[in-house]
């Protein structure tokens, strides 16, 4: 059986806390902590991933349009179901990662758009975080696959 695999439909940085999200076309991601000038990524939550599908199932719910990054993930992915990651290794670009949870949404989704945390809660949508193993950048366009032995 192959591996499963999606691709990074998109990128952003945080510009700090309670800043907006900054979007970019690659980025470096330091072992340990996050993107490079992400200065709150760090750990477990280094990096922040969100599914392009569950996005699009959240702005239906709310009958809306908003920005992916509205979110404040930091990698946007498309045809892998995140969900089944935890707890497992996946390569994006240069860069391995270890998933570790689910990335729970928080008040400040609803300070962003009344009703955001409630429709991110079932199914994930709020997206998993994971830990970066090693630096390496990452690309719009990149594979996203999960790793042997995983």
């Amino acid at each position: 059986m192959s591996n499963p695999h999606g691709t990074v439909r998109a990128l952003a940085l945080r510009g700090g806390k309670r800043e907006r999200m900054i979007e970019l076309d690659d980025a470096r991601a330091i072992k340990g902590k996050g993107f490079a000038g992400d200065e709150r990524a760090a750990g477990r939550r280094g990096l922040t991933l969100l599914s392009t599908e569950r996005w699009v199932d959240v702005i239906h719910d709310l009958d809306t349009v908003l920005p992916w990054h509205t979110r404040r993930a930091n990698v946007l992915i498309e045809g892998l179901d995140l969900s089944g990651m935890i707890g497992k290794r996946i390569r994006i670009g240069e860069v391995e990662l270890h998933v570790c949870d689910e990335s729970r949404p928080c008040g400040r989704m609803d300070e962003i758009h009344p009703g955001l945390r409630a429709v991110l809660k079932p199914d994930m949508r709020g997206g998993v975080c994971g830990e970066v193993l090693c630096d390496g950048l990452i690309r719009v366009g990149d594979t996203v696959a999960l790793l042997d032995g995983s």
